[in-house]
């Protein structure tokens, strides 16, 4: 379903004349800004117009979904990018050329981590985003919800899986028979705390503290999924 609702956008995409569509990205990059700093509740269409340098007639000529149809593009725009992003990060660490060995497993998973930890930094618009998402999710449109976990967490989930399943079939991990929990605790443990700590990276942890916190996550994970 999401590759299908993909296929649609990038249609749409192709059948937009430059012009209009490079004013609808105009308007969504601005508009990236306002969302992230105020959330979705609280910008205004007046504000999102105005930082888009367009009148809110503009807007909702090319959002005629006005604000919900705006913080879809958004939200989806963003996490296609972190999402891409994060997969790179899977597909380094299962590189046929150079695959994954026992005795060097606790170092590429603390890499794998760093990676995911530093999108943070590399994406701030869009992790200012999921942190008002998670926020305000009682505000924020259910299909803007499904949307944006169909653009990112989702498909980045599966392929974490499927990564847990590839290293029990190396016999590098035992992921007791369940790879999508043994990949969601990965996340949980590397993740969760540098997260509530530094607020999706609103105030950076140091370093430090972060490489101590990414390395205890993982030593904890082999601990509970270690071949043995």
């Amino acid at each position: 379903m999401g590759s299908s609702n993909e296929a649609r956008m990038e249609q749409a995409r192709r059948e937009v004349p430059p012009r209009q569509l490079a004013k609808q990205i105009a308007i969504a990059s601005a508009s990236c800004t306002v969302f992230g700093r105020e959330g979705y509740a609280r910008a205004s269409i007046d504000a999102l117009a105005a930082a888009a340098g367009v009148s809110t007639r503009t807007l909702y000529n090319h959002f005629p979904g006005g604000k919900a149809a705006l913080f879809r593009t958004v939200v989806t725009w963003t996490s296609t990018e972190v999402r891409d992003a994060q997969l790179d990060c899977l597909h380094t660490l299962l590189n046929p050329e150079h695959p994954p060995r026992p005795e060097d497993l606790e170092r590429d998973l603390v890499a794998l981590a760093r990676g995911f930890v530093g999108l943070m930094t590399e994406y701030p618009h869009h992790f200012a985003l999921v942190r008002h998402i998670h926020a305000e999710a009682d505000h924020v449109p259910p299909e803007v919800l499904a949307a944006w976990q169909e653009a990112g967490p989702v498909p980045v989930g599966r392929a974490l899986a499927d990564t847990m399943a590839a290293l029990a079939e190396a016999g590098l991990i035992d992921v007791h028979e369940d790879a999508d929990l043994a990949g969601a605790h990965f996340m949980a443990l590397i993740s969760h705390s540098i997260v509530q700590l530094s607020h999706y990276g609103v105030r950076p942890l140091p370093a430090e503290q972060t490489e101590r916190l990414i390395r205890g996550g993982v030593g904890t994970f082999l601990r509970a999924y270690g071949a043995g």
